[in-house]
């Protein structure tokens, strides 16, 4: 629910000129999510929020253009365990099934994350597919993924 919600919730900002948590939370409960004005702070810290700049002497949420690593690994890691349903490989690719509607937010991630070895990811709506280069890493990239779980 949590992964759904902050996914929308980068939706809504893209979108939308949100100025406040209220209005943020306003938002979310019109696309059918219970929220309250403590949920909606804890996403907004959890995602790396910032406020920028808007039309005159206003100020809108945004996606930060950077996100800390320790930030990032911390999210990765509640991301892996609240959602991923199996992790198989062959080759060069690695495949990750997660509960459905996750795999897009987690694939997206990976493509934020540092791991050098993940080249690319496809995502589709519960299903994952990380290439790995090389392919002798794949054991590595398989036991850095276990050590989320």
């Amino acid at each position: 629910m949590k992964a759904r919600r902050q996914m929308k919730v980068q939706e809504i900002i893209s979108k939308e000129i949100i100025r406040t948590q209220e209005d943020l939370a306003d938002k979310l409960r019109l696309a059918g999510f219970d929220v309250t004005q403590a949920t909606v702070s804890r996403d907004i810290k959890e995602m790396g929020l910032i406020k920028v700049p808007s039309a005159g002497d206003d100020y809108r949420y945004a996606v930060s253009a950077e996100v800390y690593p320790s930030n990032l690994q911390d999210r990765l890691r509640r991301l892996m365990r609240e959602t991923v349903v199996s992790i198989n490989d062959t080759e060069s690719l690695v495949v990750i099934r997660t509960i459905p509607g996750n795999a897009q937010a987690l694939a997206a991630m990976f493509d934020k994350s540092s791991w050098e070895e993940v080249i690319g990811t496809i995502a589709g709506d519960d299903t994952i597919l990380l290439v790995i280069k090389p392919k002798e890493v794949v054991p590595i990239v398989l036991d850095r993924l276990t050590t989320l779980l």
